[in-house]
């Protein structure tokens, strides 16, 4: 399909913090009524590497700070150690709803994006997304900024679309150029033993899912990575 770009309908995501031991106890229940996700290795957890992107007045960061309702995110990410399957990310949020638009990179789409080489790239594709990155590093000065990386384990229910992810050991680099080789300096971002749930469907819940989450009484949360991975590094920087 030409340009290979995928566009996801908004979705809602709902963000909460939790201890390991509620960790745990929500696993065991979820896992009753979910099914780990296909593509995880069989340990059920796998690697996040992502690199994101901000323009010169760093506008993702600041509405992000700010709650702006309406606002997007420009990311490059990566599985394990799988460098055959490098996707560029345009995440874009409406109040807790979310969609992505997405499309699969070449090792020699990355160089050039992140050496900031689009000029030429711009014309000679014919991914939509990429097209539309380089338009905004044109204009907005997007570069890579950070990386954060993290383990998950994901549970999903394919009938009605629902997906829950627990995002463990969060950390942070700013060695960006090693991003692919994966051998840079890690920052913690959440003090040990903390997570991040996601909780991500489209129109409704299933009440047996929402009560198993609900009865932990976790409090929701707007928890952005990129954020606190940002405000992180910067503060290391200083």
């Amino acid at each position: 399909m030409k340009g290979c770009d995928i566009i996801r309908k908004y979705r809602n995501e709902w963000k909460y913090l939790l201890t390991n031991q509620s960790l745990s106890l929500l696993k065991s229940r979820l896992s009753q009524v979910m099914e780990i996700d296909s593509h995880t290795p069989k340990d059920g957890r796998y690697l996040i590497h992502s690199l994101y992107f901000d323009d010169y007045k760093d506008t993702s960061l600041y509405t992000t700070s700010s709650g702006l309702s309406e606002r997007y995110k420009w990311r490059i990410r990566y599985y394990g150690d799988d460098l055959d399957y490098i996707v560029l990310e345009k995440k874009i949020k409406k109040e807790s709803r979310c969609h992505k638009k997405s499309c699969k990179l070449t090792l020699e789409e990355y160089e050039a994006i992140v050496s900031g080489n689009i000029t030429d790239i711009l014309y000679d594709t014919e991914k939509a997304l990429i097209k539309e990155l380089a338009r905004d590093m044109l204009l907005y000065d997007y570069r890579p900024k950070v990386i954060v990386d993290y383990e998950r384990i994901a549970y999903v229910e394919e009938i009605t679309n629902v997906r829950i992810t627990f995002d463990m050991k969060i950390c942070a680099s700013y060695e960006l150029e090693h991003f692919l080789d994966g051998d840079y300096s890690r920052f913690y971002v959440l003090p040990s033993g903390q997570n991040v749930l996601e909780v991500k469907f489209d129109d409704i819940l299933p009440s047996y899912i929402r009560n198993i989450v609900e009865s932990f009484g976790f409090v929701q949360t707007s928890f952005s990575k990129y954020y606190y991975c940002r405000k992180i590094i910067d503060s290391y920087m200083r």
